[in-house]
């Protein structure tokens, strides 16, 4: 076997686990809106169990409706009506060989009161979350005392149920780690002040669940490494609180990092490289002898195999690479990594969820949809389809049909697939883009697909195989506003650029558009030498960015120096310069410009689309030629349409 280590057995408490990848607690919003574990979460799980997973721990489980709402549809564990789809959760799991914890979890202050009907959040500390940016009520003594019960509660009815462990989450700034950071807790009363006042919550709750659960009922907690903010909870402190956890019969660490106020390091965005924060994991490992589960952006098996092996962790937790790949655990074991479908850590799964949505997975359309898209028909009979434009939309169309035995020919007009990401990976820290263009490229040679590269996809070139269907993944123009200057022989579009068509070095550059390609190409002429200006029409940079994804791009402006420009719109494009004017004062200004470079959106083109069907019966229309989106967006309509042919 390839990963003797990530393969080999372990154990928590008693509880044996039939190797060392654990898939950690990710919310979905899957369960039914009274909190039960509904038949598309329970698919969802077994997914993941059936892919070669040795524990799941569930999504934030709730323990009290009045103050402790994480997300509208929460898998619960407060009623004994909570129990029986608990119990087919368990079971089904089960029949892969799979444990399962339950994470019970308590929101605190990072919550906001539309999520109880109106009511004021809680906190152990009336101190607001910066993020969330509600003042909490502090709790009272004995309703703290109450929450301890509801805790002890949900591990009994999780127990009820067959689930063989739970999990107390007391990471990433919820109520159980409000109470042990000293940032959140500035109680006077038996909970707060020294360190022992600040673990009394928690050690309330595990003496609770030892005495109605029994010796041999797992627990694990989950604990930030470190909260990265001034006065948090950091590496020592988090250290300290694991071994007292040890002392007192926890039987694992789970080791995180953050809160709401540091969540680029919760949830990391693309730029952070696998690893970053394997240190947190090691303090705590070398000093505890009970089990060590941690998260560090892990994607790649052998990254995974080398934690253990150096003795990192006893667990990795893949969270994100279970989502783009329920098969991650079987394909390693197989020693399949190529054909492991990558994350590329986009936050599209935390986005969806955070707009009161599923959970979905930008790479993966058919992730918390398992039970919509049941098995695939192999009813393709070798019928040939053309899918034309190798972006993500027309890869995963291609994808998809290949595998449902049609024959498929796939072109594009450039000399490399991927559309988009093939520019998109080009910007500083986007290898993990690479990584997906890299498993189409091997997917496609398994599969059979004829790539046609350099190749235009002409109305003759299609007839010529009389296919049974087109797919159109091809047909967008980037938009040119119609001002004075804009046809200057300086000025470009993104894909000039990231494409090294044109080469920028030690010039003065103006972006126009502070989208996310807008931004990222920004980055990319930056550390180049050049001197960088970012300029849009709208009043803030980055306007509908996933928050984590702009910090991160942010940062890096700010070493590289780049100069932004919100409130301003284009109105000549001159000789060393551009006219600006501010859409507030209408004043214009000048900005220095050896080089211009729009990223202002694209519109979708439907010439050729109406050309094909005049000439084909079934035209399936696709991505940026449908209506332009992202990566998501455009891998969920190659993946739907394709699904449904027959």
């Amino acid at each position: 076997m390839k990963y003797k280590n990530l393969f080999s057995k372990g154990k928590i408490g008693n509880l044996e686990l039939k190797n060392r990848i654990v898939m950690p607690a990710m919310g979905t919003s899957l369960a039914s809106s009274t909190g039960e574990a509904t038949q598309e979460l329970i698919r969802y799980y077994e997914e993941r169990a059936k892919g070669g997973c040795g524990l799941i721990i569930t999504e934030i489980t709730r323990i009290d409706s009045e103050t402790g709402v994480g997300t509208p549809n929460q898998l619960s564990a407060m009623t004994l009506n909570h129990i029986p789809q608990l119990e087919r959760l368990a079971r089904t799991v089960h029949k892969h060989d799979t444990k399962i914890f339950v994470q019970l979890h308590h929101p605190g202050r990072e919550s906001h009161g539309r999520v109880i009907n109106g009511r004021q959040i809680v906190a152990p500390s009336p101190i607001p979350c910066k993020v969330c940016q509600e003042m909490p009520r502090e709790l009272t003594t004995a309703e703290v005392e109450d929450l301890v019960k509801k805790f002890v509660t949900g591990a009994k009815i999780a127990q009820t149920a067959g689930i063989d462990g739970v999990e107390l989450h007391g990471a990433h700034g919820y109520l159980i780690g409000q109470f042990i950071s000293p940032y959140t807790n500035k109680r006077t009363d038996k909970y707060g002040g020294s360190f022992m006042n600040r673990m009394r919550f928690i050690t309330e709750i595990i003496m609770g669940i030892r005495n109605i659960c029994g010796p041999n009922f797992p627990i694990s907690v989950r604990i930030s490494g470190d909260e990265f903010v001034e006065g948090g909870l950091n590496l020592e402190g988090a250290v300290k609180a694991a071994l007292y956890l040890e002392s007192i019969g926890v039987n694992a660490i789970n080791v995180s990092s953050g809160l709401y106020e540091s969540g680029y390091t919760i949830i990391e965005p693309i730029a952070f490289d696998q690893g970053w924060k394997r240190h947190l994991a090691q303090a705590v490992k070398n000093a505890v002898k009970i089990p060590v589960i941690a998260t560090d952006v892990i994607r790649k098996p052998d990254f995974a195999e080398s934690l253990i092996a150096e003795g990192n962790v006893d667990f990795v937790a893949l969270g994100r690479a279970q989502l783009a790949d329920p098969e991650w655990g079987i394909k390693a074991m197989e020693g399949r990594d190529e054909d492991i479908r990558p994350c590329i850590s986009c936050l599209h799964c935390i986005e969806e969820l955070e707009g009161c949505k599923t959970i979905k997975c930008a790479v993966n359309a058919r992730m918390g949809r398992e039970l919509e898209f049941d098995g695939m028909d192999k009813n393709g009979e070798g019928r040939t389809v053309a899918v034309i434009g190798a972006g993500p939309s027309g890869m995963e169309s291609a994808r998809v049909l290949a595998t449902k035995g049609f024959k498929v020919v796939l072109f594009e007009k450039e000399s490399e697939l991927g559309g988009m990401l093939a520019l998109g990976n080009k910007p500083p820290k986007k290898d993990k883009l690479t990584w997906l263009v890299e498993y189409y490229d091997i997917q496609f040679k398994k599969l059979g697909v004829e790539v046609r590269l350099n190749t235009e996809a002409t109305l003759e070139a299609i007839k010529a195989l009389n296919p049974y269907a087109v797919f159109v993944g091809a047909g967008s123009n980037p938009v040119v506003p119609p001002v004075e200057g804009i046809d200057r022989e300086n000025v470009y579009n993104v894909s000039d650029i990231l494409s090294g068509k044109i080469k920028v070095e030690n010039e003065k550059v103006v972006i126009l558009g502070a989208g996310m390609t807008g931004l990222e190409t920004a980055e990319y002429l930056a550390v180049r030498n050049n001197k960088v200006t970012v300029a849009d029409m709208l009043p803030t940079i980055g306007a509908g960015i996933y928050p984590a994804n702009l910090a991160t791009v942010m940062k890096n402006f700010q070493t590289h120096g780049v100069n932004m420009l919100p409130g301003h719109r284009l109105s000549k494009i001159s000789e060393g310069f551009i006219e600006l004017v501010n859409t507030k004062t209408n004043e214009t200004i000048k900005v220095e410009a050896d080089k211009v470079v729009l990223s202002l959106g694209i519109r979708s083109n439907k010439a050729l689309v109406s050309v094909l069907e005049e000439h084909f019966d079934k035209v399936r229309v696709i991505g940026d030629a449908d209506k332009p989106g992202r990566i998501a967006e455009a891998v969920r309509a190659g993946f739907e349409k394709a699904y449904v042919l027959e």
